[in-house]
């Protein structure tokens, strides 16, 4: 039976082109907008907050940051850090959640941002009365630096790493840079593809993996090649130039702590008439050979996330379409069809922390979904059943004995 459509958890003022959650608070951040335009539609960074109500997940606004005319249009979250790619440029944001002032406190210092909508607590609550009511959050800006100058001037990835020390930028002059974090001092500039970088990957050993729009994913070492990844070296129907890598993640490896597996996503170069399936393919995250490839459907995809433990993976396609896909075979378990109206712009797991897992209500996985239509859209994949071992094998040994009766009529003097 397929899933029902998707609640709406937030309808924003603006388009969404980003969204992760924080992963020890019940906290989920998306920013977009309309850009340098004159059309009246604003940019900002929104900051929800999640809860359970009444046995459902649902998501109200505890601030609006004002971007000015800059639309985010990429985003990694380091604890409190915001990297938000705009324009040209990467704006690094620290956010704080306070506790809500006092009667007649509120805006004695003339701070915060404009166009803020404060939620209010459960059943409203006195005038002053503190208790019950949202913590309020405060952003300031840390640090802006450019990071593409080609005359396009957009920055299309950006990614910390595990540790928050270092942070990967990449935009449409297909220069790969290295910034030391938190002093945003440039450590490494070079030009790692010959286009667009579309995605950035850090992972084991200080190695990056970058997917362009030059057909090319490529495992560096500093500003040295590692190695260049052939998804389809074991597939000899498929042409060198008909696919390009669209997106490239890490992931863990359920049940073996340390292990890393990375994946990527082909999508056709060319439009058709009977278009061609994408491709997954799951890597091995030391050698980068690649361990498995399966089709994903013929819908374009344009985002890619993974869940904390590995398990699951999340895909936004062009057409509005929003599927997950178990990790370890890239079986398709979820899938709803123009969950939005267009193109999907990103796609983030609810965290598997003890906040994360509150929020899951029974479920095994929760996935957020944005896109150009300004809707922030709730998945839920239901928790798989699955029988006892003891009742496996007690379902196996009957199995043998009934098959032995039956031998036994059918041929007298069997046993």
């Amino acid at each position: 039976m397929a899933p029902r459509r998707p609640p709406e958890l937030y309808r924003a003022p603006f388009p969404l082109y980003t969204v992760r959650l924080h992963p020890r608070r019940a906290l989920a951040i998306t920013a977009g907008g309309g850009g340098a335009a004159k059309t009246g539609i604003r940019n900002g960074v929104h900051f929800l907050q999640l809860e359970q109500i009444g046995g459902q997940l649902s998501a109200s606004l505890l601030h609006c940051h004002d971007t000015e005319t800059r639309a985010t249009m990429t985003m990694a979250l380091a604890g409190d850090v915001i990297a938000a790619g705009q324009d040209n440029s990467c704006h690094i944001l620290r956010f704080t959640l306070q506790e809500p002032e006092g009667p007649g406190t509120a805006g004695r210092d003339g701070g915060g941002d404009k166009g803020v909508r404060r939620r209010r607590g459960p059943g409203g609550g006195a005038p002053g009365d503190t208790q019950g009511r949202p913590r309020e959050v405060r952003v300031e800006s840390l640090h802006r630096v450019r990071t593409d100058t080609s005359a396009d001037a957009l920055q299309k990835a950006v990614r910390f790493s595990s540790d928050g020390a270092l942070l990967a930028t990449g935009g449409a002059d297909g220069f790969l840079r290295l910034w030391e974090f938190p002093s945003m001092k440039k450590m490494l500039e070079f030009k790692a593809h010959d286009g667009e970088i579309e995605d950035i990957a850090l992972g084991p050993d200080n190695k990056v993996v970058t997917a362009g729009r030059d057909f090319q994913c490529c495992v560096w070492q500093q500003d040295q090649l590692v190695t260049g990844l052939r998804w389809h070296e074991n597939l000899p129907g498929i042409p060198d130039k008909a696919y390009r890598y669209q997106a490239c993640r890490f992931g863990a490896v359920e049940d073996s702590a340390g292990a890393l597996r990375l994946y990527t996503v082909q999508v056709p170069h060319k439009r058709e008439r009977r278009p061609p399936p994408c491709y997954l393919t799951k890597w091995d995250g030391k050698n980068f050979l690649p361990l498995l490839t399966r089709p994903c459907g013929s819908e374009v995809i344009s985002c890619l996330s993974i869940s904390d433990s590995g398990t699951f993976l999340g895909l936004g396609t062009v057409t509005g379409s929003v599927a997950i896909h178990i990790a370890f075979s890239l079986q398709r378990l979820y899938y709803v069809k123009e969950a939005h109206g267009i193109v999907v712009t990103d796609v983030a797991f609810v965290p598997e922390s003890q906040p994360g897992r509150e929020l899951l209500g029974g479920h095994e996985a929760a996935l957020l979904s944005v896109a150009v239509d300004s809707r922030c859209k709730l998945h839920l994949l239901p928790t798989r059943r699955s029988l006892p071992v003891w009742l496996l094998l007690l379902l196996c040994a009957g199995l043998i004995v009934a098959t032995i009766l039956l031998l036994q009529l059918a041929f007298p003097g069997f046993l």
